[in-house]
């Protein structure tokens, strides 16, 4: 996720493509109108970091609750292993425009990990 951001600058820079007038500098206004554009390629980058923001921030939160729980070494490893395996693959699938359900599948693995530790949260609370 932290990769994203210097990712969003290099596709910006490399396809000329800014939000901001401040960011062309001091162009003529035939250049900042050229620059002050949206890009495919920038659009897909950014995308990708909110889907990031989207979902590593709610694992974040349900894995330190996870991790509050006490579980086995084994089963947490495995949790966040996989959830990070599967959120990797997810930013290379979307980056590289990897067919789907490539990046489908991979963000459902992520879902479905996020899914399992807020079970083991919640059981654990309400059993006690």
């Amino acid at each position: 996720m932290m990769l994203m951001g210097p990712l969003t600058g290099y596709f910006r820079f490399s396809r000329g493509a800014f939000s901001n007038e401040e960011d062309v500098g001091k162009k003529s206004a035939e250049e900042k109108k050229k620059m002050l554009r949206t890009h495919p390629d920038v659009e897909r980058v950014r995308r990708c970091h909110l889907n990031d923001l989207e979902n590593i921030i709610p694992f974040v939160v349900v894995g330190l609750l996870y991790a509050l729980t006490a579980p086995e070494l084994s089963a947490a490893l495995l949790h966040f292993r996989i959830f990070a395996g599967a959120r990797i693959f997810h930013t290379v699938a979307y980056v590289c425009a990897l067919p789907q359900p490539s990046r489908g599948l991979s963000w459902m693995l992520g879902m479905l990990v996020t899914f399992s530790m807020a079970y083991r949260v919640l059981s654990t609370v309400l059993l006690l």
